[in-house]
């Protein structure tokens, strides 16, 4: 085995860059094939390089929310949304509700066309739920913390907290279960549900709470110091607010171009990313932080994250290429084909399951 397939954990945000490319690819498409490719290769790259922690056995979690979205989704349309069709699924009566709800119809006949189109409006939402599941399971959200920016330190305590909160919910579960087990309780149905959730939500809360305290006792901790003053402060938040403000407005160029000027997209995004990125480091540079251990930025991190790329940077190309393929025809209700950019982007995205080096585990040793 060489030095550069031995096991070891990739950057946190190696992991966030290559599950942030795949989110963006499935929000910018209704294809069902491309939509199951994208789950399929989340699935293959968190099976090969999770480990064995708690956050990794919270995937599943992110794949139950995912199903429930759909339907949520699926719910919704039957209840209130807009049917469309020709093919009759289900007929439902008709109620018409008062004038000041005019337009808005509760039931009706379900056809065909409007139910595929509900179930992948939900699976789309439900696939991008997952591939940031898959970031979750993939990156230890403690070495997220010390990749952050100084000037993002404080919020990113917090942000790392919350995001255990997912983790420690699915350990909860299995203690609480594996009490009552041994208690001679059972842990299934629903009357064992109100016995079950107090105890896992004090646990989870206790055990984020001492995770905060622990860091915070471990040098987390920052000092500031007043070496630019109120006005340098002020320009700094400033210009990181706008920096801020610029991608957001980029980014909805670059994803719909068809609604929005030609300078608004690549433009805004990189004058908004220099913007942002300069104040995140001169404010910075007042905040000092206690590192220990800096996490290595190798060969396997960038391969990584240029996965991520490829798979948006293909879903974009093929929406201004071929957008009629990007989408499930629903009128008439035709079959789907798979657009070459997006489908080769994606399945660039596969290649850290079998080029980066594998995590290592406690259980293995």
């Amino acid at each position: 085995m060489t030095a550069g397939r031995l096991p070891r954990s990739l950057h946190p945000l190696a992991w966030w860059g290559w599950a942030i490319g795949l989110a963006v690819a499935a929000s910018l498409t209704t294809n069902p094939l491309l939509l199951a490719l994208i789950l399929a290769v989340v699935w293959l790259v968190v099976v090969a390089r999770r480990s064995d922690s708690p956050w990794a056995r919270a995937f599943r979690l992110y794949v139950i929310l995912g199903i429930v979205i759909v339907v949520v989704r699926i719910f919704w349309h039957v209840l209130v949304g807009l049917k469309f069709g020709t093919i009759k699924v289900l007929p439902l009566p008709e109620v018409a509700l008062p004038s000041w709800a005019d337009g808005i119809n509760l039931f009706g006949t379900i056809y065909l066309e409007g139910w595929i189109g509900a179930a992948l409006q939900g699976a789309k939402l439900g696939i991008l739920v997952i591939a940031i599941g898959g970031a979750n399971a993939l990156a230890n959200p403690k070495r997220l913390l010390r990749s952050m920016p100084h000037a993002l330190h404080e919020v990113g305590t917090a942000v790392v907290v919350s995001v255990s909160v997912a983790p420690q919910l699915a350990e909860s579960v299995q203690r609480v279960l594996r009490a009552r087990l041994l208690r001679g309780q059972s842990g299934r149905g629903l009357r064992a549900v109100p016995q079950v959730a107090l105890p896992v939500l004090q646990d989870t809360l206790d055990r984020s709470l001492m995770l905060a305290s622990a860091m915070e006792s471990r040098g987390y901790g920052s000092r500031r110091e007043a070496s630019s003053g109120a006005a340098g402060r002020l320009a700094i938040g400033g210009s990181t607010l706008i920096g801020l403000l610029a991608i957001a407005f980029g980014m909805y160029g670059v994803l719909d171009p068809t609604r929005t000027p030609g300078w608004s997209g690549v433009p805004v995004l990189v004058l908004g990313m220099l913007l942002a990125f300069g104040g995140m480091a001169l404010g910075g540079r007042e905040i000092r932080v206690t590192r220990y251990r800096r996490d290595p930025w190798r060969w396997a991190e960038t391969v990584t994250v240029l996965a991520g790329v490829a798979a948006a940077t293909g879903a974009v190309l093929s929406q201004q290429a071929t957008p009629a393929l990007m989408v499930m025809p629903l009128q008439p209700l035709a079959a789907p084909g798979l657009p070459i950019l997006a489908t080769v982007g994606v399945l660039v995205a596969a290649l850290p399951a079998f080029v980066t080096p594998p995590t290592p585990k406690v259980r293995a040793r």
